[in-house]
This record gives C-alpha cells, structure tokens and sequence, in this order.
C-alpha cells in the first residue's frame, strides 16, 4: 500500500532579501512525504518567485494530481513543473533508498554585502578557497572594485560571480575595465553577465573572464557544448527539474569538459541538505552553491549541521492533503 502527506510551509526570510524586483518577506513552499512498503521518503517543492515559471498554487494543484495517481497504484510521469519534478524525484529516491545520505556541509560562502565578512569565513574555510559574489545589484564599477579588492586581499582565492543577465556590455565593460587583468584567471566564472548569450560569448572572448551559463541552461532548445570561454553550467534542480534531468545536464557537461555546479534556489534546511548529498554524489569534485540559509529566520524539518537557527518540526506545518 502506498499513502502520501502533503504538507505547506512559510518560513519568514531576513530583511532586506530581494529578487530581481521583488522582496523575499517569506520563502514559501510544500514537503511531500510518500510512503511504501514500511519506507519514507521526502522532497521539498518550492517554486521562486521571479524566478520559476510555476506558482506555489500551480506547484499544488500539480503535486495533488501527482500524488493521488501514485498512491492509486500507478507510475505516473514527472511533472512538467520543474519544482514539482524536482520534489517528487527527492522523496522517491529516499523512498527506493537510491539518494545517499552522505551529507557534506562544505559549500562556496556566498558575499551578499560587506567584503569583509566574506574575507573572515574564508580564513575559517578548509581546503579550496572558493566563494560567489553577486554582482549587477549595484554599479558595476563598484562590484568591479569589490572583486579585484577580494581577488588582491586573498591570493588563492578563486571567485565565481553571477550577474543574472543584468548588464548592458557597456555596464560589463566597465566592471572587466576595475579587474586587474593579472586576477581575471582567478574568477573561476562569471554567470550569463550580459542580456544574452552572444553578448556574453563576446564578452568573454574580449575581456579573458571565463562564463557560466545559468538562465540559458533552463530555456528551451538548450544543448550543452563547448564554447570558447566558457568554463561550467551551474544547475538550480528547483528551476531544473528532476533528479534524472539534473544528472542528464551533468553528464552532458563533464563529457566535454565543463563543470557542472549544483545551486540553491533559495531552499529551506530541509531542501539545502538534499542539495548537499545530491552535489556529493553527482558532483564530489565541484564546491556546490549553497550558502543561502542565513538569508532565513528558521530552519524546516532537518537542520544544517551546525546551523543556529531555530527548527520548525513536521507536526508544526499545514496539511494540505493525505492519501
């Protein structure tokens, strides 16, 4: 026999947290838990705003639908959303036992304001020092400073920035024209800096900044392939879709030489540690991108090891259907 809990989730962010054009007051979503045969398994269903295509009530009607032919006996597809792929692919490889659960915390640290801060958790950092900076929130002479700051402050430091697309060349020439040409080799990449992807190519064809594709990876048509200049696609599985597709992108990635970087969307404890066995076991040479918890004010269901926050339990969330 098979049955199902759905459950919905809010969990209300830090101050200040924006999204493209929108504030982040709460990170909403669902925890699906199927069970089979004495077995569990969860997944977390989270649609971004301003990001995913899919709206928390689109992501529910879908996953109820999902659900209810699962539990009825049948194998039904994976969801055309990509959340709710994602979710679903979670709980059922906990459930069929095929998710390691070898969790490592080490993730790039993520530099969302002051340079300094980032500087003190690298001196705490084990291994490579890797951390993202985002860019293009600001003026991009003024990220531009910032990153030849950390680049010289640092020497073995490696940098992957992202800029969402937010740059005119223009704007992008004038942050290349602050990066001393001698640290460029050391931003590991640059994410999709101009408004599209030839931009971009050109860009780094013309400034010697390696790029990532991020936004492009998800749009229709998509083909992973080798391109001068080009040094890694980073994966966001919320905004991918399932665990198979995920893994399908990766393959296709290091079969010609790009690394492939698992990412959050913004998830809660519980999605971020199956982020972190996932990158183990499909990405174990490549620093994930995860260091998006502190943007929250509580943690759901499975902690971060080692993580302060306070911890909202299964029995404190919503119901919203049981199979």
């Amino acid at each position: 026999m098979r049955s199902a809990t759905l459950y919905r989730f809010s969990l209300p962010m830090e101050a200040g947290v924006i999204l493209r054009n929108q504030r982040l007051k709460t990170r909403d979503g669902l925890l699906v838990c199927l069970r089979e045969a004495g077995r569990e398994g969860r997944g977390e269903i989270s649609p971004l705003p301003e990001f995913s295509h899919e709206s928390s009530d689109d992501a529910l009607s879908a996953a109820q639908a999902w659900i209810a032919d699962w539990c009825s006996g049948s194998d039904p597809v994976e969801s055309t959303l990509p959340s709710v792929a994602f979710g679903i692919s979670c709980a059922l490889a906990e459930l069929d036992g095929s998710l390691p659960e070898t969790l490592s915390t080490r993730k790039a640290p993520l530099c969302t304001g002051d340079p300094d801060d980032l500087i003190l958790a690298l001196d705490a950092m084990q291994g490579d020092k890797i951390a993202k900076v985002k860019v293009g929130l600001y003026e991009a002479v003024r990220d531009g400073m910032v990153v030849n700051l950390l680049l010289e402050a640092v020497p073995d430091l490696r940098l992957r920035l992202d800029a969402n697309r937010s740059w005119t060349r223009v704007k992008a020439d004038g942050f290349a024209k602050y990066v001393a040409p001698e640290y460029r080799t050391r931003i590991d990449f640059l994410e999709e800096p101009c408004k599209t992807p030839a931009e971009s190519l050109d860009y780094a064809r013309d400034t010697g900044i390696a790029i990532a594709w991020d936004e492009s990876v998800r749009e229709p048509g998509f083909v992973v392939q080798a391109q001068p200049g080009v040094a890694a696609i980073v994966i966001k599985p919320t905004l991918t879709g399932s665990i198979m597709r995920c893994r399908e992108l990766i393959d296709a990635a290091h079969r010609v030489g790009l690394q492939a970087v698992i990412s959050s969307s913004v998830e809660s404890s519980f999605g971020l540690t199956q982020l972190a066995r996932i990158a183990g076991w499909l990405t174990p040479d490549t620093l994930p991108g995860l260091d998006t918890l502190s943007l929250m004010q509580f943690q759901l269901v499975r902690p971060w090891p080692g993580s302060p926050l306070p911890l909202i339990t299964e029995n404190e969330l919503t119901i919203t259907g049981q199979w």
